[in-house]
């Protein structure tokens, strides 16, 4: 089990250093972004097939995780097709300087690596675990990961369709799961891994698997997704109406505006 397990670790630090070397030689560090949900299948894919284990358990995990993986990274490929390097990374190129290269190395792709080898984890117990059954711990699994995707799937439809109309240049997407939630996307990103850690949960060291949720929700909420994406905003007034109505992560309906604000 735990030299499979390291096989695999093995695998995602190989795919990241590939990717690596690709990025330095278009000079765009964003390309990280689109391997993220792609290193994901591959891993995935690597392990279910070395293990052998075709329970259902296994087979369902593994679809969800190709069905997520594949569709972020085509969604990314998409958005970013054509586009210079995201404004994230460019700054960090000019901060670095002549160290950027060692400090991509470290402080975006191999940490990414390490992000994903725990993140992945519970997906890897699933697959590398003989043990079959589909009961309701799974269900409930399942059913977590279903609302996440939701989420996901759709906000970022809807951001998409919104940037394609002209006339919303430079305005902010307020309706649809826009309204209940500032990051739709993220939620839902997060809401799959705790889906993926219940199913996981039932096999041998199950439990151990909720480190992967806690981990992307924290990335997610406090780190890599919302302040780093909201930075650029801060100080604008439509922004600044926003944030004080709509709940920054977790979806709920929209708080009352201050009188001063109502019309």
């Amino acid at each position: 089990m735990w030299t499979l397990i390291g096989h695999a670790v093995a695998v995602v630090i190989g795919y990241f250093f590939v990717v690596f070397l690709i990025a330095q030689w278009r000079r765009d560090n964003s390309l990280v972004d689109v391997a993220w949900g792609l290193g994901f299948a591959i891993v995935s894919l690597f392990t279910f097939f070395s293990a052998g284990h075709y329970t259902a358990r296994s087979i369902i995990v593994l679809l969800l995780v190709l069905i997520w993986g594949l569709r972020l990274s085509y969604h990314i490929i998409r958005r970013n097709w054509g586009q210079p390097e995201d404004f994230r990374y460019a700054q960090w190129r000019k901060e670095w300087g002549r160290w950027v290269v060692p400090r991509a190395f470290f402080q975006v792709f191999m940490l990414q690596a390490l992000f994903q080898v725990i993140i992945v984890y519970p997906v890897l117990l699933a697959q590398v675990s003989p043990r079959g059954g589909f009961g309701p711990v799974e269900g409930l699994g399942l059913a977590l990961w279903g609302v996440g995707f939701f989420f996901e799937a759709v906000g970022d439809r809807q951001l998409r369709v919104f940037k394609r109309e002209r006339k919303n240049r430079g305005k902010l997407l307020t309706s649809g799961l826009w309204k209940y939630t500032r990051h739709p996307n993220y939620f839902g990103e997060a809401m799959m891994w705790w889906g993926l850690a219940v199913m996981a949960a039932p096999v041998s060291w199950g439990w151990t698997g909720v480190i992967s949720p806690l981990m992307i929700t924290y990335l997610l909420r406090f780190v890599s997704g919302v302040p780093m994406l909201e930075r650029k905003y801060r100080g604008r007034p439509d922004f600044e109406a926003y944030a004080r109505v709509t709940n920054a992560f977790f979806p709920w309906f929209p708080k009352k505006p201050p009188p001063d604000e109502r019309t």
